[in-house]
């Protein structure tokens, strides 16, 4: 994985976090709860994929340090 893309996907992930979980905090009140409970599960999962490809981002930047491939 070339370091652009490494950088990228950790760039997206952080990206992500930061908005989903601002969503979060700027979900108003008055809505049914079958709103929260929909979107409390979009902001878990994009937030544990946010999390993933940040993970991928960083192991590629780390092997790339390496040398090796």
């Amino acid at each position: 994985m070339s370091r652009k893309i490494a950088a990228f996907l950790i760039i997206v992930g952080a990206f992500m976090i930061f908005e989903w979980v601002n969503l979060g905090f700027n979900l108003a009140d008055g809505h049914p709860t079958s709103f929260y409970v929909v979107h409390g599960i979009l902001i878990a999962v994009n937030i544990i994929l946010a999390i993933v490809l940040a993970v991928i981002g960083w192991r590629g930047l780390r092997g790339r340090k390496g040398g090796a491939g």
